[in-house]
């Protein structure tokens, strides 16, 4: 009686490894995409409120806040922006109103086309190439399907 049990259990473990028996060969084709598009943005940023003590000072204030809200400008492009907004009514009275906001993200690959100063403004040109982008992504992750598997 004890045997029966034996080899069942026997019989699944032989079945169950059946399918580990074969080794097997995957090859891999890489996928590229049809068109690669070039994303723009232009940060602005006035250079007489930036903090410093002289103009140069607030100059190159002006340059790094024109470059970061570039930055900004191609991370809602790329990204999307979360908004939160919100009413307090009281009485049937608006008290409250408020609207706010967030962008967050990582842009790798962006180059500076256009860096300049008009008037009091300065003024940052970027440019976002997908086709960069995608060059440095394979470089990483190495996307890929399956093209075709072979077993031994």
């Amino acid at each position: 009686m004890r045997v029966m049990p034996l080899l069942i259990t026997l019989g699944c473990i032989t079945l169950s490894g059946c399918s580990n028996m074969f080794d097997k060969h995957v090859e891999y084709k890489y996928v590229e995409p049809n068109n690669y598009p070039v994303l723009k943005a232009v940060g602005y940023a006035p250079i007489s409120l930036q903090s410093g003590v002289n103009k140069s000072q607030k100059q190159l204030m002006a340059i790094k806040a024109s470059k970061l809200e570039a930055y900004r400008e191609l991370a809602e492009q790329v990204y999307g922006q979360q908004i939160t907004a919100g009413t307090t009514v009281a009485g049937s009275i608006a008290q409250d109103d408020f609207l706010q906001s967030k962008v967050q993200g990582i842009i790798k690959g962006a180059q500076v086309i256009k860096a300049y100063a008009v008037d009091d403004t300065y003024i940052t040109e970027l440019e976002l190439n997908m086709k960069r982008v995608h060059d440095l992504y394979i470089g990483e992750i190495k996307p890929r399907e399956v093209k075709k598997v072979t077993y031994y």
